[in-house]
């Protein structure tokens, strides 16, 4: 599955784009200022996402991915 397929799923699954993740993730102070907060671990970022937004894995990760910087 290709990167922009797990976006659309989880769009499609969740209603929230990629833009809002990062918001989301700004306010719980997983980016600060549109980056990582290097004392966040991934584990906190998908278990929130998991918890939350009831994502596997997988897509959990394409957004902490997302939250890196990938873009494709």
């Amino acid at each position: 599955m290709s990167f922009q397929a797990y976006l659309d799923n989880i769009k499609a699954k969740t209603g929230k784009s990629p833009d809002d993740f990062k918001k989301l993730a700004e306010t719980k102070g997983f980016l600060q200022k549109g980056k990582l907060n290097p004392a966040i671990k991934a584990t906190e970022i998908t278990d929130w996402l998991k918890k939350d937004f009831d994502l596997g894995h997988g897509h959990a990760m394409a957004i902490y991915a997302l939250f890196k910087g990938k873009t494709s």
